[in-house]
């Protein structure tokens, strides 16, 4: 059994996953294109609540990283980043007060939907936006 575990992790160590793990994380740096020419701003994570029956049954977490058109609408978009983690909470407020639950797994194609149609519609250069990580935890 533990052997296997032992290849198990192994083998997922090996395995390319698409997007190359950390090429949204990497080298973006939140102000300009990293080595691949990508134009890549990170956002700090963002957690907000998920309200249930008037309570606050637990929360969501997660991390953007939205992807630019070109280096000055990504210099453009870390100047104007509260404006755009503004955009966030409230799209992910409302997300979370529709779709999420600390039961089940979040809807990360519907959060991504919904997250790109606000935060291009606040920032028309943005060509993306990324979800790197996301979670629900149940009080």
């Amino acid at each position: 059994m533990r052997r296997g575990l032992a290849t198990l992790a192994l083998m997922t160590a090996l395995v390319p996953f698409p997007g190359g793990g950390a090429q949204a994380s990497g080298g973006g740096g939140g102000d300009g294109a990293d080595a691949s020419g990508l134009n890549l701003v990170s956002m700090e994570e963002v957690i907000v609540p998920i309200i249930e029956a008037d309570r606050v049954a637990g929360n969501m977490r997660f991390k953007l990283v939205l992807e630019a058109h070109d280096a000055a609408t990504a210099a453009k978009a870390t100047a104007e980043m509260p404006a755009l983690r503004e955009t966030t909470v409230a799209t992910a407020l409302e997300f979370a007060r529709l779709n999420a639950s600390g039961m089940r797994a979040v809807d990360a194609g519907r959060l991504n939907h919904d997250m790109n149609a606000a935060l291009k519609a606040a920032e028309p250069g943005l060509t993306r936006v990324l979800i790197v990580e996301i979670a629900a935890a149940h009080n």
